[in-house]
């Protein structure tokens, strides 16, 4: 089992994301052209998956797009991302998936900008 499989528990065939925000398939491709969400390929089958808990009441978490962005700049692949956020962090007490969650992006962005130094 890889690093992130081991952190991520409940994945999204990119058919169920689109279901689960009530948009069509062509809008999830288009979110993950525009970094607001991030798949990888995982399973047998090598299906594009995202976390289920990039959605949240129907919606891609709010603050997602910003730090995936600010990750990518850093240089970290779609991978390392999701076992940033995934990773657990006694300082947060939490995961910076659940801080996310939970709106305080302020502080997870200011952690993400710190490692492109």
């Amino acid at each position: 089992m890889s690093n992130v499989e081991s952190l991520v528990s409940d994945w999204l065939p990119l058919p169920d994301a689109a279901e689960l925000l009530e948009v069509s398939i062509t809008k999830v491709h288009g979110l993950l052209d525009e970094r607001a969400l991030v798949a990888i390929r995982r399973g047998e089958r090598n299906i594009r998956s995202i976390p289920a808990l990039f959605i949240q009441d129907g919606h891609v978490v709010d603050s997602l797009k910003g730090t995936i962005v600010v990750l990518s700049d850093a240089g970290y692949t779609d991978e390392e991302l999701i076992i940033w956020l995934f990773t657990p962090d006694e300082s947060l007490r939490g995961r910076p998936i659940d801080a996310l969650r939970e709106g305080r992006k302020t502080e997870i962005r200011r952690r993400a900008q710190s490692l492109a130094w």
